[in-house]
């Protein structure tokens, strides 16, 4: 299985960084109010996924994920803008 590393604009232009084995559908979970998007995106929506990186396995991506949420939001942009 694939999953993704993705990180998304909110309209509040925060930068939310996330994984997920389906970008579209993870996408209108956020911008959705079924409860299955983050809790923390309800009031930032909508949301819209920018960037992504492919891994093979969860621990790779979510070892991602942990690296680039401790980076300051200059470095996030400059990785979106790669």
């Amino acid at each position: 299985m694939i999953w993704f590393l993705y990180l998304a604009i909110c309209n509040d232009k925060s930068i939310y960084t996330g994984i997920t084995t389906n970008l579209k559908r993870r996408e209108n979970e956020h911008n959705s109010d079924n409860k299955l998007g983050a809790k923390s995106l309800r009031n930032k929506r909508p949301i819209k996924i920018v960037y992504n990186e492919e891994y093979n396995t969860l621990s790779q991506a979510r070892k991602r994920e942990i690296e680039i949420k401790k980076w300051d939001r200059e470095n996030k942009i400059k990785l979106i803008l790669q």
